[in-house]
Formats: structure tokens, sequence, C-alpha cells
């Protein structure tokens, strides 16, 4: 029987040395190999490392200097790199790859002393929103295995949904946090761009990406993140900015609270379900006393093809270190030097992988790149600005996290382009750098988890994490389980 402890939950069992570091950790390792490949969430696993680290963590609950998070079981994206772990993005090109180094971010999490539980399913290289691309085979949504998790971080979702962690790290570089987090009834934040080192995190497209808390709850989240984020000089983009404590307003009433409703989001192209849940989550904040009000994304639909544009582009040379040289996947059979890229590379990676780096490499090339890469760098202010001009009429912003429930597998996988229209409430966050929070708020007429979003202006994340805890403290769509 998978264990239900939330992160918080876990923590004070732990810290009142109710329960152990190893009994937890063994609790845990227990419930993955019982229902673990059912959902194919974990791809990774090395039971006597975590245990090793959750005997440390009980040795330092023991001498009395523990952290809060000492000994909580975490589970990590296969794109964070951890020395002595498997780190392969899902892709057959790292299948071999062992990290040599720490990611910032993991380090962080170890260094208050969490432990390991292992690394999480994903579409390969973060490229995907149903992880369906992944070399090691689909996620199955732990609500109705016939459905997705979506993706890229759909392992990191499943996981906890399934209770198979407490919490995991994902990254987001279009949505890849919320949107799963939706599908799987889980919460999940994607911080302002830059609160949280890069440095150690396998790269797709280096202006979007950024690591975020997946859990059960926003205060689980909020918890994350205070140890988290952090400035680092191995990562050019790492803001240096006073450490906050991201718990500091989950206890801020709702009243007066001013909630900006997109009419470009509210539209007939959402299910009756995500209609449904949005409706849900409105009546939840104004029981509260905030005041709802009508903003405008006018941007909102050329934000697709600018973030495919860019992010691709990204992607384009950021995969071109992949090449069988040094490391990674190197075809056996080769004539010359060319001929042991083009193999390697045709061998290591999956179809979408090698769909952005097509679109990429035109879009940069001599010819297109005036022509699509610098109007859509133009497109992507305009859609910042957009948010900045909405953020003075209200505090934070509603908005759906995807337009479906999650889609049946292979639903998506004939159609690239429909896929990636499933991505159009979350992409214009990624391109204006902003926090953004996906939370449940209703299950569909099939019993599928519906999320919704909280978005904040830059640096808000405490104001959107302590909105999201004040609505599940006067709802249960967080607590729902798979059966």
């Amino acid at each position: 029987m998978p264990t239900t402890y939330t992160l918080t939950q876990a923590s004070n069992l732990l810290q009142s040395k109710k329960i152990s570091a190893v009994e937890l950790a063994t609790e845990y390792l227990n419930a993955i190999n019982a229902r673990n490949p059912s959902i194919n969430g974990y791809i990774t696993l090395n039971p006597d490392a975590t245990l090793a680290e959750a005997s440390a963590a009980d040795a330092r609950i023991a001498q009395g200097n523990a952290h809060a998070l000492t000994g909580v079981p975490i589970a990590y994206k296969d794109i964070f790199c951890q020395t002595g772990w498997r780190t392969a993005c899902a892709s057959k090109m790292l299948d071999n790859f062992v990290a040599p180094y720490t990611a910032t971010v993991v380090q962080n999490l170890l260094d208050a002393g969490m432990v390991t539980l292992g690394r999480t399913n994903m579409d390969e290289f973060a490229m995907g929103s149903s992880n369906e691309t992944s070399f090691y085979g689909a996620v199955h949504n732990p609500f109705n295995t016939q459905h997705v998790a979506g993706g890229s971080s759909g392992g990191s979702a499943a996981v906890v949904a399934a209770r198979l962690a407490p919490a995991a790290l994902g990254s987001d570089t279009g949505g890849s946090i919320r949107q799963p987090a939706s599908h799987c009834g889980i919460t999940g934040l994607k911080p302002t761009y830059g609160i949280v080192s890069r440095f150690g995190m396998i790269a797709y497209a280096s202006s979007f990406d950024q690591a975020g808390p997946m859990a059960q709850t926003a205060e689980d989240c909020a918890l994350l993140l205070n140890q988290m984020a952090s400035f680092d000089e191995r990562d050019s983009t790492s803001l240096d900015r006073a450490r906050e404590d991201y718990t500091s307003q989950l206890n801020q009433p709702l009243k007066g609270m001013k909630i900006g409703l997109p009419k470009e989001y509210f539209t007939q192209n959402n299910s009756a379900d995500v209609q449904a849940a949005l409706a849900n989550a409105q009546a939840l904040l104004q029981a509260q006393g905030a005041e709802l009000i009508e903003v405008s994304l006018p941007q909102t639909e050329l934000s697709i093809p600018a973030y495919y544009v860019l992010a691709s582009a990204e992607a384009s040379t950021n995969l071109s270190r992949y090449d069988g040289v040094r490391y990674g996947h190197r075809a056996k059979a080769f004539a010359n030097l060319d001929e042991m890229y083009s193999h390697s590379r045709a061998e290591g990676f999956g179809s979408e992988v090698k769909r952005r780096i097509m679109i990429g490499t035109y879009v940069l090339s001599h010819g297109y790149y005036d022509a699509y890469y610098l109007k859509a760098q133009k497109l992507r202010r305009l859609v910042a600005n957009d948010f900045q001009a909405a953020f003075k009429q209200c505090d934070i912003i509603l908005a759906p996290a995807a337009p479906t429930a999650a889609p049946q597998l292979g639903e998506l996988n004939q159609d690239p382009i429909q896929a990636y229209l499933s991505d159009i409430y979350t992409i214009a966050v990624n391109l204006a750098g902003l926090p953004a929070l996906s939370l449940p708020a209703g299950l569909s007429a099939d019993g599928l988890p519906i999320g919704v979003q909280l978005i904040g202006s830059y640096f808000a994340e405490a104001k959107i994490l302590g909105a999201a805890h004040q609505m599940q403290l006067h709802s249960d769509w967080h607590t729902k389980q798979p059966v």
C-alpha cells in the first residue's frame, strides 16, 4: 500500500522521531516496487544509495542539527545531474551517462538532508506534452493508466500523484511542470526565471528552462522552494537577490485580492470539465472575499508560434554537443568522422527531438533568421508587456492549465501540431519569465484530475503560493488519490 504523507507530514513525523528516515525511505521503495511497473514513473533507482542517504539523515536528526527537510524523500526528473546517478534525459543518446557532478538545486536539497528516491521518467530532452517521447516508454496516468500523465515532467507528477514520493523536482520550459501537475491532480510551481539555478540541469531551451517543485500541496512547494532558490555564480542567468521566505504569505487572507480572468483563456475551446473546474476555482476565491475582474492578454494566440521558433532554435544549439565524441551514444558502424556524427545523432535522438532540432536549425539559418527568429523575439517582448499591463489591474491571474483533461495514450502522437496547441495556456508564462502554479480544482466526468493556474508578476511566488494554500484549506481536490 503506497504511503500517503504530504511533505509537511513526513517532515513532522521525522522531527518528532515517530518514524526514522530509513523506515520512511524503505516504505517508499516498497511502494515503488509494487506500483511503479504500472505507471512507469521511475526509470532509475538505486536503493543502496537511497538508504545510505536516509541513514545519514537519521544520524543528523539524532545529533539535533536537522533541517525541516532532513530525511524527507524526494524524486528528481531525469534532467538533474547528481554524482554517481545515471542522468539520461530519457534519451538513448545519454542512456550510458553517469553524472560526474551535482546540479546546484539538487545539492541545495542534499545539503538540507533530503533523501534521493530516484530519477523520474520524462519526455526525451524535455520535448513533449504527454510523456510519450521517452526512450524508456510512456508514463501512465495513475488515475487511469490508459491516459497520459502530461509532459514533459510526467514522471515526477505521476509518482507524487501515486504517492510514490512526497515531492519531486520538475523543469518547466513551456508548461512542463504545470500541465502534468494538472493532469495528475497535484500542485506544481514554475518559479520566476532565474531564481533557481540551472547549473547541472541538462539544457533544452536555456532562456526558458526553470526548475520547480511538485508536491501534493502549495505549502509543500513553498517549503521546497525556500531551499531550492539561491544565487549561483556558475549559472550566468542566476539572479543575485536576497533569500526569501516563500511560506510568509501562506496564512494571508484572500479578502480584497483582485483576481484577473483573461478573456482569451476563458473560451469555448476549453472542455466542459475544464470550464467546471474554473467555475469551482472562481467560487472558491469569491467565497474568501477575492474580487474577480476581466483582463486581456491579446498576444495569446501568437505565443505558441513564438515559443516553438525560439525554443527550437535554442534546442538546436544546445543539442549540437551530442555528437558521439566525448560522451553519450556513439554509432558502431561508420566510415568517417561525418558518418560518426550523423549516425550517432540519428540513432541517439527520437523523432520529436529531431523535429525540433530541424525546426531550430532552419529558423537560425541564413535568410530565415530575420524572418522568424528576430520576429519571435519581438513578439516575446509583447507577450511580457501584455502581462505587465494586466497586473496593473489585478494581483494574480487565474487561468486554465490545459484545455482538456489528460488525453488517452497515443491520442496526440499522430498530430504534433495538436500536441503543441495543448500548451496554449502555459507557454506565455515562460515567454515572459513569470511565476505560475498549477493546483487541482476538479475532476472530469471520467474521474481524471483538472487543474487551474495562478499566475503572478515577477517574484510573486509567495503571493501565489499563499493564494493556492488558502484555496486548498477550503477545498479537498488536492487530496484526491488514484484508486
